[in-house]
């Protein structure tokens, strides 16, 4: 009877050996499709970026470049919307202050 209840015991012990086993590679798979996950999403946001860079917000259009008092802006050349960075308004707005625009901003001479 001793050796039985020694068997018994061994085979409580393999069971909780696999058991631990199986724990540790299922956390560590779902560990992956996590880290997976969060890479594709990552690209994606990336790609996206990508393909809206210097389009207009509003068609989605290519804007193109042009120089208004030696400031760059973009336009639309479908919607002819102008769009500025950041400095740019302000840099318009200096070459004149008398302009209702240099007075919204407080730009003075």
């Amino acid at each position: 009877m001793p050796n039985d209840e020694k068997d018994r015991f061994g085979e409580k012990l393999r069971e909780k050996e696999r058991a631990e086993e199986d724990r540790f590679f299922a956390q560590r798979d779902r560990d992956l499709l996590e880290k997976l996950r969060r890479s594709s999403s990552e690209q994606e946001e990336s790609t996206i970026q990508e393909l809206a860079r210097s389009r207009c917000p509003r068609c989605g259009t290519r804007l193109v470049a042009k120089q208004v008092d030696g400031v760059e802006i973009d336009e639309c050349p479908s919607c002819s919307g102008v769009w500025l960075d950041k400095g740019e308004l302000e840099a318009l707005s200096r070459r004149d202050s008398k302009t209702w625009l240099a007075r919204v901003l407080g730009v003075a001479d």
